[in-house]
């Protein structure tokens, strides 16, 4: 780990937690010997329907086929691989779902009790894989943020290893693993697309193509109806939104984080903004053109694309499709 220095494009930054490092590329290198017991490469994909509807030279980097269906599950086989033994009496964590499954399956390779609190009335098919998985699960809170204050709590309660979604430099080190991939298979991308909730793709993604010199733009989607970061990080001013209210649950948070945001703050080239009838139009732009099933999170960078196309012409682009969780409720409403 390294301490930041501050300036774009800086490779380390000290925040105000002087233990809170960021990744340095070997981090994410050693990261991925943890990650690949379990998650093999992933697809980086051309779909020709997808070029011809958006006039795009557009390759989908398929984080959606992996274990938990999610890019997530990287960040939790790194950090509970890397636990001492004095924290692996239990782990508590506040996840929608993508980030609680990765945690929930990596405790159970590791033999750690884990307990992941959700938002009530969250996606029904997650909490079922998190309990499949071994995981305690509770429902608490109006929206994820209220949930992540109840864990807060209730990891001191318990005396339980707080798991943050973001704010952890080894969970960081093991996502950014995807974006090793995506420049080893293009080194020549131009631009690449990645939904931000709580900042951790995005994040590895810029680490990692700044740590190897590429010169491609990273460009992060939120949805316009939970948007703190994007307004964060255009005002540069830390804000906290009144409500998460988006379908999208994988970028259903109403405030910013220490790690991710320090890092996004300098690196992060633009962010686009994605209304809720944008983020279900990529969901099937998805399944038209990719034959691919994306949540809304993991959709919303064709969208963004869409959104970019004059920008975006002639250029190599990847769309990072993040996840593939989406309940049967939503995929029939958005379908219907």
């Amino acid at each position: 780990m390294m301490k930041v220095r501050h300036g774009r494009r800086a490779n380390s930054v000290l925040l105000n937690d002087d233990q809170m490092q960021i990744p340095a590329l070997n981090d994410v290198l050693s990261a991925r010997a943890r990650v690949r017991r379990l998650v093999r490469p992933t697809p980086l994909l051309w779909h020709p329907l997808l070029a011809a509807e958006t006039g795009l030279n557009i390759h989908v980097k398929h984080e959606n086929h992996n274990p938990t269906c999610s890019f997530k599950i990287r960040g939790g086989l790194n950090l509970v691989a890397s636990l001492p033994a004095d924290e692996r009496r239990g782990v508590i964590s506040a996840s929608t779902g993508n980030h609680g499954q990765s945690i929930a399956m990596a405790s159970r390779l590791e033999g750690v009790p884990c307990t992941i609190v959700t938002p009530r009335g969250n996606n029904p098919e997650k909490n079922a894989s998190m309990r499949a998985m071994g995981a305690e699960v509770i429902e608490a809170g109006r929206d994820f943020d209220e949930a992540r204050e109840y864990v807060e709590r209730m990891s001191v309660e318990r005396g339980l290893r707080y798991v943050h979604s973001a704010n952890e430099p080894l969970l960081l080190a093991g996502v950014a693993t995807y974006a090793l991939e995506i420049f080893e298979d293009l080194p020549d991308a131009d631009t690449v697309i990645v939904p931000i909730g709580g900042g951790s793709g995005a994040s590895g993604c810029c680490l990692v193509r700044t740590a190897l010199g590429s010169r491609a733009k990273v460009i992060g989607v939120q949805a316009s109806r939970a948007n703190a970061f994007a307004r964060s990080w255009k005002t540069r001013t830390r804000v906290v939104g009144d409500s998460a209210d988006t379908f999208a649950e994988g970028m259903a948070t109403r405030v910013t984080f220490d790690l991710t945001y320090g890092i996004l703050e300098r690196e992060l080239d633009d962010i686009v903004e994605l209304t809720e009838g944008e983020l279900a139009e990529g969901v099937r732009l998805a399944l038209r053109t990719a034959h691919n099933l994306a949540e809304g999170a993991g959709a919303a960078p064709l969208m963004a694309a869409v959104k970019l196309r004059e920008q975006l012409a002639g250029k190599k682009v990847v769309c990072v499709m993040t996840g593939g969780n989406i309940d049967a409720a939503t995929l029939r409403r958005i379908l219907g």
